[in-house]
């Protein structure tokens, strides 16, 4: 064996165990989802809301406590009775921390129990229990899943495979971080302490990242909502995927720049292994990487059977283009690996484009720790 062969080997041996570490710690048993029915007040900010995030912003959320449910926008939507509308047109860099903000210093909260959750995800009373119960039970901030449901093409299904079937989904991610748990903004309960440190956030891109790395700092709990925060679909193309998860990686790069190389080290190593298994044609290194394919295809089924909302039952999960049906290993296989495809190709862009993402509308130039700052055009005479 040569020096090319030992090092293909040996990285497909460095992956295939971290799988196997993150198959086995979600291989235990699950905490059942406590119930609550604390008050709650659900802040939902968006800018500019699609037909898909107005029809999620009017469904009805069967939540058996008391429930304020806010919509932070600068223009009134179509809303149900039962929704409130605030107007919000915040000035800061984040938009979304100036309208959580605004919201946090206007509406009475009473003890309420605070949640934030984006506009393309599709409420249940079970996520508003399910990330409400550790906030009253004490934790400083309980995080969701983000799991896209209703795909169609092969853009949708990577975009799935990705967050649903591979290490990059948040649940993979929560079980292997070491030190401040990976957290995702999508769907986030907040403690008072949590919303104390949101109000130094509004010049960070990555708010959620900072908050977990500042909670966490200050020796406090993240807690992991059993319930997914189920995301149904827009039909989407490759070209819209990959801007989205580059922008990820840039975010990453100015974040957490050390955690940054592990992205090809441990979250896409498969399909260059593959090329240079074949290249190479070394026997010890193809089965290598077949037993890493064997590993991950086992954590693949295993995220996906963690993701499929079948425990909102009774009607509480229905409706919202997911059906309940398991698939096939060889569905489960080919979707994460077009999953690890996309990020992989996100990575490779991310290192030929400068420090600056159009977020939100608008261009904003990536400093170190997450800090943004507005990206001024000639163009346009104003922010990109």
């Amino acid at each position: 064996m040569n020096a090319l062969e030992a090092m293909g080997l040996g990285w497909a041996v460095l992956a295939g165990g971290f799988s196997a570490v993150a198959l086995g710690r979600l291989s235990r048993r699950r905490r059942p989802v406590e119930s609550t029915r604390v008050p709650v007040v659900l802040l939902r900010p968006v800018d500019a809301p699609t037909a898909r995030e107005l029809e999620n912003l009017s469904r009805p959320i069967d939540y058996a406590g008391p429930l304020a449910h806010v919509v932070l926008s600068p223009s009134r939507p179509m809303l149900p009775e039962d929704v409130r509308w605030l107007r919000s047109d915040p000035v800061t860099p984040n938009r979304k921390v100036g309208h959580l903000l605004h919201g946090l210093e206007t509406l009475p909260r009473d003890g309420r129990v605070v949640l934030v959750v984006d506009a393309d995800v599709a409420v249940t009373g079970a996520l508003v229990e399910g990330l409400a119960a550790p906030i009253a039970a004490g934790a400083a901030l309980s995080t969701a899943v983000p799991t896209p449901v209703g795909e169609r093409g092969l853009a949708d299904r990577a975009v799935a495979g990705l967050l649903r079937r591979t290490h990059h989904s948040f649940r993979a991610l929560h079980v292997m971080s070491a030190g401040a748990k990976s957290v995702c903004g999508k769907a986030l309960g907040l403690s008072a302490l949590a919303v104390d440190e949101l109000r130094e956030l509004a010049d960070h891109i990555g708010e959620d990242l900072e908050l977990s790395k500042r909670l966490h700092a200050k020796g406090l709990d993240v807690a992991l909502c059993e319930v997914p925060a189920l995301v149904p679909l827009a039909p989407g193309t490759w070209s819209a995927a990959l801007a989205r998860f580059t922008r990820w990686m840039q975010v990453l790069m100015s974040h957490r720049p050390g955690l940054y190389p592990t992205v090809p080290l441990f979250f896409t190593p498969t399909w260059p292994l593959l090329l240079f298994s074949l290249l190479v044609g070394s026997r010890w290194l193809a089965l290598g990487v077949a037993t890493l394919l064997a590993i991950r295809t086992l954590l693949s089924w295993r995220l996906t059977v963690l993701s499929t909302p079948l425990p909102l039952g009774e009607g509480r999960g229905e409706g919202i283009g997911l059906t309940p049906v398991s698939p096939s290993v060889r569905h489960v296989a080919l979707d994460w690996l077009l999953g690890e495809a996309l990020l992989l190709a996100a990575f490779l862009s991310s290192l030929v484009r400068p420090l600056r993402v159009t977020w939100r509308g608008r261009t904003y130039a990536l400093h170190s720790g997450g800090r943004m700052s507005p990206v001024w055009t000639e163009l346009s005479g104003g922010q990109g």
